[in-house]
């Protein structure tokens, strides 16, 4: 399996790719908070700015290419939160076509504080585009299996086995304390990641991440035996990815 990261503007570097070049594209782009995401992990701290002026004018050329990049079975996930899901499933629906909608899937989550003056946020939202509606992966026999809530009420077979999940995912965040933990600021778990990367796509397929961060992604890509190419213009993210795939016959560019 292969791995490329790139290091730069992703709207730079995705003007190099061919069309159709890849079979899945997931990104987990800044989120417009506000305010600057700020992790710390062994006395080393990490941030990206997540503040702009004009989100929409940010985002729309990069979804653009994404649609571009995507071939006629692909995928495309977009893993953004409350703030700006509406504004930016309006911009997919125009470039991907509204009948290419297929899920929105919530990740709910049940860490941190709880706000006193409103219902307390804790929840992710992940759009899933295909280029053709009628033609995507869709991989069922790998979707992992999770507990039911009542397993006596569906017997001693079925509760063994497992259900497979909805649209609504319940997962942990990544623990501060954790193994996982890379120190980046909004990392995601690779549990979250490994599901998306072995339902909608094969082994050997070609993926995408252009907001790699830590690189999350690509190390799910790797472990299930897919080529994947990662971008990020943040330095401290490439030195992240540099440390986490010391081992893997990565080229960085």
């Amino acid at each position: 399996m292969t791995l490329d990261v790139y290091s730069g503007d992703n709207l730079d570097v995705l003007a190099r790719f061919a069309d159709a070049s890849f079979n899945l594209i997931y990104i987990d782009p800044p989120f417009n908070t506000g305010i600057e995401q700020k992790r710390e992990l062994n006395s080393e701290s990490r941030s990206y700015n997540d503040t702009f002026d004009d989100y929409e004018g940010f985002i729309k050329p990069r979804l653009e290419h994404a649609y571009r990049l995507l071939d006629a079975t692909g995928s495309f996930f977009l893993h953004i939160d409350y703030r700006e899901v509406h504004y930016v499933k309006v911009m997919l629906d125009k470039i991907f076509g509204r009948q290419n909608f297929i899920n929105e899937i919530i990740w709910s989550y049940d860490y941190g504080g709880r706000s006193k003056t409103r219902w307390s946020t804790k929840h992710d939202n992940i759009l899933w585009y295909a280029k053709d509606h009628k033609n995507y992966c869709f991989n069922y026999d790998e979707i992992d299996r999770i507990p039911y809530l009542a397993p006596t009420l569906v017997g001693d077979e079925k509760a063994q086995r497992g259900k497979t999940p909805t649209d609504v995912w319940w997962n942990t965040i990544v623990h501060t304390g954790g193994a996982e933990k890379t120190g980046y600021p909004t990392q995601k778990p690779i549990s979250i990641i490994k599901r998306i990367v072995a339902v909608h796509s094969r082994p050997g397929d070609k993926l995408l991440d252009f907001f790699a961060g830590s690189g999350t992604f690509g190390a799910a890509a790797l472990e299930l035996e897919r080529d994947v190419v990662l971008v990020d213009q943040n330095p401290q993210a490439v030195e992240i990815m540099q440390k986490r795939f010391a081992d893997v016959d990565a080229k960085f560019h």
